[in-house]
């Protein structure tokens, strides 16, 4: 009678299998927290650890119970549903005791523009700013009341947010037209300038208006030919319209 005999390299697989076994049981005693897995797919004993922390923000209900009238305006402001102490810090110790502790009071512009600095990836229609453009010499605080920040009176001068732009057409021979000439844009622009863009030209016949040979506007603009002169391109392609003698 034959006897059935098990093949080494079964056995040396099986032996395998059994250490790398006993490792994991040993390295998961080891290095996993007894807590872990007791309530949920983490350490039980964090719970504990993090009611332990001191505390240092009161939250927004603490606020509003003594500034009533802040939390109003806030509510039916954009900034909503932006918690006091992500401007005026943590607030605890003031609530406990606002004689002795102030809260933060915001003067400049730096935490402004950690929400409406200029950041391609923020959502069409959320303000933002150039920090070094909008205004650059003024605190947000001076036009915006940071409780309720659509300013009353919204900007007239369309150089309050293009700066840079209006310096550099102050100084060319389109100093004197208006920025609606070339620019359409609706009211809305005013308050929420990524949600309403304004149009821009799009043909060179926008320009011939003035710059065509048979144009009947100021004699003093340079007239040319649009059949012959710059072939296909765009007039913008080599003229900067804000300057536009500097290209």
């Amino acid at each position: 009678m034959r006897i059935w005999k098990i093949p080494d390299q079964v056995i040396r697989l099986a032996i395998l299998i059994v250490i790398a076994l006993a490792v994991l049981i040993v390295v998961r005693l080891q290095f996993i927290p007894a807590s872990f897995g007791e309530i949920g797919h983490y350490r039980a004993d964090a719970l504990k650890e993090e009611a332990a922390l001191t505390l240092h923000y009161a939250g927004m209900q603490a606020c509003v119970m003594c500034h009533d009238d802040i939390g109003m305006i806030k509510a039916a402001s954009y900034h909503r549903n932006l918690a006091c102490e992500s401007c005026h810090g943590p607030s605890l110790e003031h609530v406990d005791d606002p004689g002795e502790f102030s809260p933060v009071v915001v003067t400049g512009r730096t935490l402004c523009v950690r929400c409406h600095g200029y950041l391609a990836s923020r959502p069409t229609g959320f303000p933002q700013i150039i920090e070094a453009i909008h205004n650059p010499m003024a605190p947000c605080t001076e036009c915006h009341d940071p409780h309720d920040p659509t300013p009353p009176e919204v900007p007239e001068d369309c150089s309050a947010c293009h700066a840079e732009i209006a310096r550099t057409k102050a100084v060319s021979h389109h100093w004197s037209l208006s920025c609606e000439t070339c620019h359409e844009a609706a009211p809305e622009h005013r308050q929420s300038p990524r949600a309403f863009l304004p149009k821009k030209p799009t043909e060179r016949e926008f320009c011939g208006q003035c710059h065509g040979q048979g144009s009947q506007r100021s004699a003093s603009a340079p007239r040319v030919d649009l059949s012959e002169h710059g072939g296909r391109y765009l007039c913008w392609q080599c003229h900067y319209p804000h300057h536009p003698e500097g290209r």
